[in-house]
């Protein structure tokens, strides 16, 4: 517990901590989500706002596939037709082989 060198003791906790987070993160975000869509968000100046509200499956669920559509469309495209635009100019310089 507390020496002052990093050994394979320390990388290993470390590894795994960053392995398990997004996958805490992500289980956190889906029961936020649940309970969001269970109960609904609260209105802090306590009016009903009933009245106003969307239904979220047919309009969020499409505008989020669309957005997502978009966006893998637009990183294949660059990936796909010009791999070597968003890469680092250094990459093409030779190595020196002495």
């Amino acid at each position: 517990w507390g020496g002052f060198s990093v050994d394979k003791a320390t990388l290993t906790r470390f590894f795994a901590f960053h392995f398990i987070l997004p996958f805490i993160v992500a289980a956190l975000a889906g029961v936020h989500l649940l309970f969001l869509h269970e109960t609904g968000s609260n209105n802090p100046s306590g009016l009903n706002s009933d009245t106003d509200k969307i239904p979220f499956h047919p309009y969020y669920t499409i505008k989020d596939i669309l957005g997502a559509l978009i966006m893998i469309s637009t990183l294949s495209s660059l990936v796909l037709f010009s791999p070597d635009m968003l890469g680092d100019p250094d990459n093409y310089i030779p190595a020196n082989p002495l």
